[in-house]
């Protein structure tokens, strides 16, 4: 495991356009994840190629989102593929 860090979002740090299921634009950003307007506090933890992000409150609290990067500008998981629209 190559843990970056609680707060740290390393490769998923920046804004991101969904397509999916419920298309949105998703910020991970220093202990945090903001979709819709909502700020989330998050933690982060890497594992390959894998982005493991945490939810520490809010209606997601305790649940862990796993986001696979495809590249430095696309990420995907089981619901949403994640491009990169901004760092």
């Amino acid at each position: 495991m190559d843990n970056i860090g609680q707060g740290n979002p390393g490769s998923l740090s920046g804004t991101w356009k969904s397509s999916g299921i419920v298309p949105m634009t998703l910020t991970f950003r220093l202990g945090e994840e903001e979709a819709m307007g909502i700020i989330s506090r998050v933690t982060f933890e890497t594992k390959g190629k894998d982005v493991l992000v945490t939810y520490t409150d809010g209606l997601l609290k305790g649940t862990t989102i796993r986001y696979t990067m495809l590249s430095p500008d696309a990420a995907r998981n089981e619901l949403v593929t994640l491009r990169r629209i901004r760092w």
